[in-house]
């Protein structure tokens, strides 16, 4: 079904012409979320992916807060960073060495993080073409089947993503999933953030607050230990909003392993699954304020430590070190592997439900 035109989008520079193209005999386009506020959201089915985000700082000036590209051949080809606003599946985050075992069967997956499987492999929910429905200016549906052995995982996968844009400034993901043999799944979304603006400067000056007292600790391959560490006296405590700089460079081993943030939080729960607040980040120069909702058990905080200036984005950005951040909320890396994590196993006749709300506000 055809998305909102180019014309009824205030804010947006992209032609919607540059994201119209066919990707694996599949048709591409641009498709815009509008609200009340003024507040617009483009996204391309190529990956589900967002491809900017138009937010008011304090004085009302909008800016586009999120990393990505203006053309989807830029995406499809890409050069660096690979998961630019997009949907993240089957398996979000890293599996060591690509294994698992599931019902007493081994499976392996692509090595495409090596020596780990990251994020669904070498095409993963990121990379392929999703059948988009769009009704009304502030809801997105896509769909897409994932065929039994896709990338290496069992089943048969028939999932369902709605994206909706409230007039309270609440870009809320609704991911839904079934299969028809047993298998596991960690969907995610991975857009990165700047407050400032996308390619405005650094994420190192954005005060996060992340309600967790406890990480999943990793190894020198960023694969989880199966431990869960208490943040106290840490640099990973940001129970208390705390400026992301701050202690990005202490002489911590995880920081090491991570070249700076890029861990997963045990969020500190009340509840099995309902909507709670998983993090919050403002930027005091422009006031920009996101909080982050989810019914998740986990978050994944990413400080743009491996962007270096080289690759190029929207209207001829460079998108530059530490000058972005990923709030991907999720179930645990490598959860296949470490029975003391929230399983990530889905079964027939189950039905996978993840919500995750990036509200978007000024302080």
């Amino acid at each position: 079904m055809m998305g909102i035109q180019d014309g009824q989008a205030r804010h947006s520079r992209l032609g919607r012409a540059d994201f119209q193209a066919k990707v694996d005999g599949k048709q591409t386009d641009l498709y815009y979320l509008t609200n009340k506020n003024g507040v617009e959201i483009a996204v391309t089915n190529f990956g589900g992916r967002v491809v900017e985000i138009w937010a008011p700082d304090k004085n009302g000036q909008f800016a586009d807060i999120v990393l990505g590209h203006d053309n989807v051949n830029a995406y499809a080809n890409y050069k660096g960073e690979r998961f630019l606003g997009a949907t993240i599946g089957r398996y979000g985050n890293r599996i060591d060495k690509g294994q698992f075992t599931l019902d007493g069967k081994d499976y392996q997956l692509p090595i495409n993080d090596k020596p780990n499987s990251l994020h669904g492999g070498d095409k993963g929910f990121d990379m392929v073409v999703w059948d988009a429905d769009q009704t009304n200016p502030q809801t997105l549906v896509l769909s897409y089947v994932s065929k039994d052995g896709e990338q290496g995982y069992p089943g048969t996968m028939k999932v369902k993503m709605t994206y909706h844009l409230s007039n309270d400034n609440e870009f809320v993901i609704t991911h839904e999933a079934t299969t028809d043999k047993n298998t596991v799944i960690n969907l995610t979304h991975h857009s990165f953030f700047n407050l400032h603006g996308a390619g405005n400067g650094t994420i190192n000056d954005h005060v996060l607050m992340l309600n967790a007292d406890k990480f999943t600790p990793v190894n020198n391959v960023l694969i989880p230990t199966g431990e869960l560490t208490d943040v106290t006296d840490t640099p990973m405590d940001f129970r208390k909003a705390t400026p992301i700089g701050e202690r990005v460079d202490n002489n911590f081993e995880q920081l090491a392993f991570g070249h700076g943030y890029d861990h997963n939080w045990v969020l500190k729960r009340k509840t099995a699954n309902e909507l709670e607040l998983a993090a919050s980040v403002h930027e005091p120069v422009s006031g920009r304020y996101m909080e982050v909702w989810t019914t998740e058990p986990g978050i994944q905080f990413y400080g743009g430590n491996f962007f270096d200036g080289s690759m190029i984005g929207k209207r001829g950005q460079k998108y530059n070190y530490r000058a972005s951040l990923a709030l991907e909320t999720q179930h645990f890396p490598d959860s296949p592997n470490h029975p003391n994590f929230p399983s990530t196993v889905l079964k027939p006749g189950e039905q996978y439900k993840h919500i995750c709300v990036y509200k978007f506000g000024v302080k």
